[in-house]
């Protein structure tokens, strides 16, 4: 958890900031153990592979495993729901059971969360992260929905709306400064993880929505930097030149691209641009006290356009959470679990709408639920 003195909105500047212009942050990047560890790890990504493979092996025993001899580790996602939903019956049953496994850890998992006392009163949970962007993914939150609500959690499990690619660079959009909205109709914007990094231009279409439920992304480069084992310095020296890239495109198709860079990073973020912690999976030492990102991206890219750049940095399953703030108003208390290499969490509280950035004082109607 950042420390709670770090209480003001991205206007001002702040790294990490508790407080941002539609939300509270009230808690973010929990790390709950039981006697087997960190529970998180029992609803990641590679928690499911690992389900699946023990489902499998009995199988192979016997030369009948009906995946094939693949490892389950080379099987992609595309191919595991093309099986759940083909003709072979017993693939299919297979990778349903694995579902079924994997969708009671995840409901155990969100149910620790929910007896925290910083998740009380939750009342939604958006479900993001690369797993999500899969018919498995999204059949495992539907059924952890019902097995919470089965042990009386009334809670809603919501697959995040975004593209779960998009949603990390869509919500850099909610810690940047208000005056951006005013003169400028793009950002630039960057998702860290452990795998990859993925820089893109966003486009706020403020006009057309002064929520930034319509913004999008119009563009984006992916950088596997885990194939590259790149030092420390080499992955920062790869990401301001994928940025300027991104200046040089958006300046040539002629957007007012804003002299700001938002990033999505894992670990808890202080207020400085520093990481205390978690950031155990990106390339060299990013949690060195001599380290600090958005100093770095700062000396490489001093200036976009003809004005000062500012860079402002918070965790990357905060960040995704935001972009579904346009979509939660019906809520007061909601937060995301974002399943991945690891499983990214918080918990936010809507403040009022007067208070969402570009109402300018004028209250909106709360959106309701889909």
């Amino acid at each position: 958890m950042a420390d709670e003195t770090v209480l003001t909105t991205a206007g001002i500047g702040r790294h990490g900031a508790l407080r941002l212009p539609a939300v509270e942050i009230d808690d973010f990047n929990s790390e709950f153990k039981d006697g087997d560890g960190f529970i998180g790890d029992r609803a990641s990504k590679g928690a499911f592979r690992k389900i699946l493979d023990r489902w499998r092996k009995p199988l192979q025993k016997h030369g009948a495993d009906p995946i094939g001899d693949k490892s389950t580790e080379d099987i992609s996602k595309s191919t595991l729901d093309d099986l759940l939903i083909g003709e072979d019956a017993e693939a299919a049953a297979l990778i349903m059971s694995a579902i079924e496994e994997f969708a009671q850890e995840l409901a155990y998992v969100t149910g620790r969360f929910l007896k925290g006392k910083a998740w009380n009163g939750t009342e939604a949970i958006v479900v993001g992260g690369g797993f999500r962007k899969s018919r498995i993914g999204e059949l495992s939150i539907a059924r952890a929905e019902i097995i919470l609500r089965d042990k009386r959690h009334k809670i809603n499990l919501i697959p995040i709306q975004y593209h779960p690619d998009e949603a990390g660079l869509i919500g850099c959009l909610h810690i940047a400064p208000s005056w951006i909205f005013e003169g400028y109709d793009s950002i630039l914007a960057v998702d860290i993880g452990g795998t990859n990094i993925r820089c893109g231009v966003v486009e706020t279409r403020w006009k057309k929505a002064k929520d930034l439920s319509k913004a999008k992304v119009w563009t984006s480069e992916l950088w596997r930097h885990a194939d590259d084992e790149p030092t420390r310095e080499g992955a920062v020296n790869k990401l301001a030149a994928m940025l300027k890239k991104l200046i040089a495109e958006a300046e040539q198709e002629g957007f007012k691209l804003a002299p700001f860079i938002g990033i999505s990073c894992p670990g808890v973020i202080e207020a400085d641009g520093s990481i205390a912690k978690g950031a155990q999976n990106l390339p060299g030492n990013w949690e060195s006290s001599k380290f600090n990102l958005p100093k770095s991206l700062l000396e490489a890219i001093p200036q976009i356009g003809n004005h000062d750049t500012a860079v402002l940095m918070h965790n990357d399953g905060v960040v995704q959470g935001l972009s579904e703030v346009p979509f939660m108003r019906a809520f007061k208390r909601w937060g995301v679990l974002t399943i991945g290499t690891g499983l990214g969490n918080a918990r936010f509280t809507n403040r009022s709408d007067k208070d969402s950035v570009g109402d300018n004082g004028k209250k909106k109607p709360r959106k309701k639920k889909d």
